[in-house]
């Protein structure tokens, strides 16, 4: 039963990752080494707050029920962050065809390269195994979810298996979010390696010389109050109800129903769907929202940029909560196979895309295999600034194919996700490996195959 103190000390432990937000933020503003590396504040303040705590140094006396907290927010509010995923989203009219076909083998290009990280991280698995090492079973597919998923994602994999009672959740959820980091950081570092190589080699198709990174996108805020950015329109009157509000509203809905609907399974024990995580559920209600606001005509009320102000925070918390409780200790016992994941991971990722995206997108391919390359090693966010560095002002066709072929890939492989467990915890890593071998093949074909049929030489 929930009590008032309850409630008071969940308050107070979020209070307190707020602080340590502050100061992930004033360190990025000042200090250079995280301003080059691009790590957000959230890490920053984790991290530190991780290494203060008594699971790092024990320099701060925190309680240990606010850490179990910690360790528990990022599976809840992962859930109304991905739930919002088709809320808004936009494809395009009838017109936008032919400008967007080459979002098409984009798009299996990044559901490619996604599978390719999640046989990478299973292909490990079974190899540390047979050479005598004791792993869990969903050990190797952090690699895909902390690179392409980032650090919140990690928030999904915890979701998921304490869902089910799986005892190392917070393991595995640790090990995503290591992946997460050695990601972002290696994504972007070699992100500007090739940004420099293609300017000097005449690949860009606009940057003719390697560019500066703007100094607010480095320190993270920008000091001009007339180059600061709208957070997006007021699509209703704070008379009746604020914008935030409402599709907050709309959002923790959604959320309600696919909590009902996980409810409804587990009570009448429905196979299959008993199993499922609960925000898998939340993207196909979301999906059907999204289609009633569109057939009433109702989609005016609705800005996908008001909406990232929502999921934001709630990403920002999730990612400081599930740094700061990373079981160091456990994490370290399986350092062998992440430092192997770590780098068969950049390696398989960059050759792919490389490879992929040179051959098969016709028009601008360094802008979109650059894009993808930041998305694929860290979050959406990462693509844009990779893609903004070499096309500063969006004259390449890639951002808008970028971010369709994001938003379509984002929904199909959440929804796969828990087939994926299911292969895992029924059949085994060997299996799953097998598995996401065989998609990733498809995705090579299919790419070849959408290529061939939409893009001309």
């Amino acid at each position: 039963m929930m009590t008032g103190a309850m409630l008071t000390t969940l308050f107070q432990s979020i209070c307190f990752l707020a602080l340590f937000l502050l100061i992930g933020f004033v360190l990025r503003a000042k200090v250079k080494v995280f301003q080059e590396t691009f790590i957000p504040a959230s890490v920053i303040g984790g991290f530190i707050l991780l290494l203060l705590g008594p699971i790092g140094l024990g320099i701060l006396a925190i309680p240990e029920e606010w850490i179990q907290i910690w360790s528990l927010i990022p599976g809840i509010l992962i859930v109304p962050v991905v739930t919002a995923t088709p809320l808004g989203l936009d494809l395009g009219g009838k017109g936008a065809v032919n400008k967007f076909k080459p979002a098409v083998p984009l798009f299996f290009i990044m559901f490619t390269t996604y599978y390719l990280q999640n046989a990478i991280g299973f292909g490990t698995n079974e190899l540390f195994r047979g050479m005598g090492q004791n792993l869990y079973d969903t050990f190797g597919w952090e690699l895909c979810i902390g690179y392409t998923g980032g650090h919140g994602t990690a928030g999904i994999l915890g979701n998921m298996l304490s869902e089910l009672n799986i005892p190392y959740w917070e393991t595995a959820q640790g090990v995503a979010v290591t992946m997460a980091t050695f990601g972002l950081v290696g994504g972007i570092l070699i992100g500007m390696v090739l940004i420099n190589w293609a300017a000097r080699n005449g690949e860009t198709a606009v940057l003719k010389e390697p560019g500066d990174i703007p100094q607010d996108v480095k320190v993270g805020y920008e000091r001009d109050i007339t180059k600061q950015g709208s957070l997006g329109r007021e699509t209703t009157k704070s008379a009746s109800m604020d914008t935030v509000t409402f599709h907050a509203a709309i959002i923790f809905i959604g959320c309600l129903i696919a909590y009902g609907i996980l409810d409804l399974s587990k009570k009448y024990s429905i196979p299959g769907l008993q199993s499922i995580s609960v925000w898998a559920y939340g993207i196909l209600v979301m999906f059907i929202i999204w289609g009633i606001i569109r057939k009433l005509n109702l989609d005016f009320l609705i800005d996908p940029n008001v909406k990232g102000k929502i999921t934001g925070p709630l990403t920002e918390f999730a990612v400081i909560g599930a740094v700061a409780s990373l079981p160091l200790k456990t994490v370290f016992t399986y350092f062998v196979p992440i430092m192997v994941m770590v780098v068969l991971g950049f390696i398989g990722t960059v050759g792919i895309l490389v490879f992929l995206c040179k051959r098969y997108i016709k028009v601008d391919w360094f802008e979109h295999m650059i894009a993808t390359l930041g998305m694929s090693t860290g979050v959406f966010l990462t693509g844009l600034l990779l893609l903004k560095i070499c096309d500063p002002d969006s004259e390449s066709s890639a951002l808008g194919n970028y971010s369709i072929s994001f938003s379509i890939v984002s929904a199909i492989t959440f929804a796969i996700m828990p087939l994926i467990l299911n292969m895992v915890l029924t059949k085994g890593p060997g299996t799953a490996f097998l598995l996401t071998a065989g998609l990733t093949i498809f995705g090579i074909i299919a790419t070849a195959v959408s290529s061939k049929l939409l893009l001309k030489d």
